[in-house]
């Protein structure tokens, strides 16, 4: 316990200053509670107010992947040029050491592999609030199928995810699933999108479209676009600098990113978009002239 002993009697009070009032950066997220911000603000740069996330869950359906044959061998040196990692626990616990001291977005929700035909069944929990405890997530994935028949289990999950994050300070990553045959349509995201958010994510994972710009101002919280299959890395540094000019707050790039010819460099291609406002063509320059080196 303190000593009274030499304490020095305190005199700077500040008086006639006012406190600080700070606005919370992130969309949406002004009103959170303190646990739930100080998540967020470890995901979301704090100037460019943008994050860049690595997916690298792919396996969770589809077996090993070209590019993620080595979750140990890929996913640690890629960590330092990323915001946030996203994968699923067991790829956490057995692929990447502790020691990276990256936020994770854990996968919280299981669906169908690409054994099956219809992969919108809603899926189910495959990781629950007391793993991302455990685990020390900052954020919960979700996946949704909306106008797919797994619709409402699905938004159900969502719910129950968002409830149990509620209570734990630990956000909801909300992610639009788009199978083979599902609309992609502007309609359709402005659909989805804020079906999401209006049901408790605090981030939603989308894709970029035409009309894109009013998918993000009529949903409520920050949007990241999904990067989908491998583009050449001109094209994907495009598609992020659109995405980014026309609101959105980041991406979740995975193929775009471990299957590119130099993979460390693309992720930091992606970040001049991201955070340094680079241009697509800008971007795209920076990657050729370091790939390789």
């Amino acid at each position: 316990m303190a000593d009274n002993d030499g304490n020095v009697t305190s005199k700077d009070f500040g008086v006639g200053i006012a406190p600080p009032t700070a606005v919370f950066p992130v969309k949406g997220a002004q009103h959170l509670d303190w646990g739930m911000q100080h998540r967020l603000a470890a995901m979301f740069d704090a100037s460019s107010g943008n994050t860049v996330m690595l997916a690298f869950d792919h396996g969770y359906i589809m077996g090993p992947t070209s590019g993620l044959e080595r979750l140990d061998l890929v996913i640690p040196p890629l960590a330092p040029y990323v915001n946030v990692l996203m994968g699923t626990r067991g790829a956490f616990r057995t692929c990447v050491p502790p020691t990276v001291n990256k936020p994770i977005c854990l996968r919280a929700t299981y669906d169908a592999s690409v054994l099956f035909d219809d992969m919108s069944d809603g899926g189910g929990v495959a990781a629950d609030i007391d793993n991302a405890v455990a685990l020390d997530a900052c954020a919960l994935a979700v996946q949704t199928f909306i106008g797919a028949p797994g619709e409402r289990r699905s938004l159900e999950l969502l719910a129950r995810t968002v409830d149990a994050g509620q209570r734990c300070g630990i956000p909801v990553l909300g992610v639009v699933a788009v199978g083979k045959d599902m609309e992609r349509s502007e309609k359709f995201f402005l659909l989805a999108t804020r079906l999401l958010a209006e049901n408790g994510a605090n981030v939603v994972k989308s894709y970029y479209c035409d009309g894109f710009e009013r998918v993000t101002a009529a949903c409520p919280v920050p949007i990241v676009i999904a990067g989908g299959k491998k583009l050449p890395e001109g094209e994907a540094l495009t598609m992020a600098y659109r995405a980014i000019a026309e609101g959105a707050h980041g991406v979740d790039m995975g193929r775009n990113i471990f299957q590119a010819d130099d993979p460390m460099v693309m992720a930091q291609a992606v970040g001049k978009v991201v955070h340094e406002s680079y241009t697509d063509v800008r971007a795209y320059e920076f990657y050729l002239d370091n790939k390789g080196r």
